[in-house]
């Protein structure tokens, strides 16, 4: 035990250096190429429709990409071209602004506040679990000026995750419309951000789009601490803008 606090005293608390690079096992953005040799299979291997085959070219739709590795086998598996995930966060989607976020969101953040509710729709947990590591000593999100409050009222950034019910619909609308002004609302994950996760049935609503205006997207499955953080940030300064 005395060896222990000995450490700790020693090193001090080791906070991470938000960075939008993975280890090298992440499934991060997808790169290379892919040609028609493979006749579509790697767009029908896609379970959400994430992936669609443009000529000899192709276009991601990260709002619902489950990262599941799909295509990139079926590349493989057709000898078609040389898909690869890469170790990079796919950057999270300021749609208000119409741009991706960049790694200046990290900059210049002393004096800025932002209060979050989380509202779980109808998630799995990933996300809230990768969530819940913001507030440990390691990404120690309280450094940015960014908390989570117990009530919408409070709140300046509705932070959704999971794909929008039909039992929580009510709840996400009554969550938002309590928010004061200005608000913004964040699709956290491929649920709340695609809504295609879990297919098309009479207990799904989808994404959180469909029920209330969203501003940011964090694409992912479920997306790294880092990427949220990134996001949050991004709101922040969103937020500023509007005050």
């Amino acid at each position: 035990m005395f060896k222990v606090l000995e450490r700790i005293f020693k090193d001090k608390i080791a906070t991470e250096q938000i960075a939008l690079t993975g280890s090298d096992r992440l499934r991060g953005k997808i790169e290379g190429s892919c040609n028609s040799d493979c006749l579509n299979k790697c767009a029908k291997a896609c379970p959400v429709k994430a992936f669609q085959v443009e000529g000899n070219d192709y276009k991601i739709d990260y709002k619902k990409c489950l990262f599941c590795g799909k295509c990139v086998e079926a590349v493989a598996e057709n000898a078609a071209g040389d898909l690869h995930h890469s170790s990079n966060d796919v950057m999270p989607m300021l749609i208000e602004a119409g741009v991706e976020a960049t790694a200046d969101v990290l900059k210049n953040k002393l004096g800025r506040s932002l209060h979050v509710r989380h509202l779980d729709a109808g998630s799995c947990n990933a996300c809230d679990f990768e969530m819940g590591a913001l507030s440990n000593s390691y990404y120690d999100l309280h450094r940015y000026g960014v908390a989570f409050v117990a009530s919408p009222r409070h709140a300046d950034l509705l932070m959704v995750t999971g794909v929008v019910s039909r039992n929580l619909e009510q709840a996400l609308k009554m969550s938002y419309e309590a928010m004061p002004e200005p608000k913004l609302v964040m699709a956290c994950g491929a649920c709340a951000a695609g809504g295609e996760t879990y297919g098309d049935t009479y207990a799904i609503v989808g994404a959180a789009d469909k029920v209330v205006p969203v501003d940011l997207y964090v694409p992912g499955c479920p997306p790294r601490p880092s990427a949220m953080i990134v996001a949050l940030l991004a709101a922040a300064d969103m937020l500023k803008e509007q005050m």
